[in-house]
């Protein structure tokens, strides 16, 4: 089977998500420049299909992600398995070549069920940040693929807080992009 494999972006100072996240849903304020590297950086799009469509054969987000998405448009974006972690069962939703299993017995079914359909490929855990939490507490990940954009927000949804503990991390990668670098880690068992 394929690695698990946290792939997200974020700020210097640790944040997913801008400050004020109930007034300016989604990113929070001023959150966007955290994708930047997606779409405003020449070789974006390259980075993406390495990080993502290239690599992996399943996602797993939250539902929280789903629905402020959209569940990303009519064709779901992603062309593979994505398994929503929740606790409102939701019936499966079929866009494109992207099925959207909604799964609410807990990280490990979510990922187990992801990693079964992904086979050798890699599965994208893509957040929230609970869900990263969630899987990092549980021992799931096997690697973190962090995007981290030149800004300080000072404020938002941090990505690395409610860990029981200290998880130890080995630097297999770094990519300099004029939005971001991005960092490639190996979770030390």
């Amino acid at each position: 089977m394929g690695v698990v494999e946290v792939d997200i972006s974020m700020s210097v100072d640790g944040y997913i998500t801008g400050p004020n996240i109930d007034k300016y849903p989604g990113l929070g304020q001023g959150g966007e420049i955290l994708h930047a590297w997606c779409w405003q950086d020449p070789d974006g799009p390259r980075l993406l299909d390495d990080a993502l469509f290239a690599t992996s054969g399943a996602v797993v987000t939250s539902r929280k992600v789903y629905d402020g998405t959209g569940g990303w448009g009519e064709d779901g974006f992603y062309r593979m398995p994505v398994f929503v972690l929740t606790h409102r069962p939701h019936e499966v939703v079929v866009k494109g070549d992207t099925t959207f299993t909604f799964v609410t017995d807990g990280i490990g079914s979510a990922i187990a069920q992801a990693r079964a359909a992904a086979g050798d490929k890699k599965v994208h855990v893509m957040g929230g940040a609970s869900v990263v939490q969630q899987a990092l507490a549980a021992g799931l990940v096997d690697s973190l693929h962090l995007h981290v954009a030149p800004v300080v927000l000072g404020a938002g949804t941090r990505l690395f807080d409610n860990l029981p503990g200290p998880v130890a991390l080995e630097r297999t990668e770094v990519v300099e992009s004029r939005y971001g670098t991005h960092l490639r880690f190996r979770v030390v068992r």
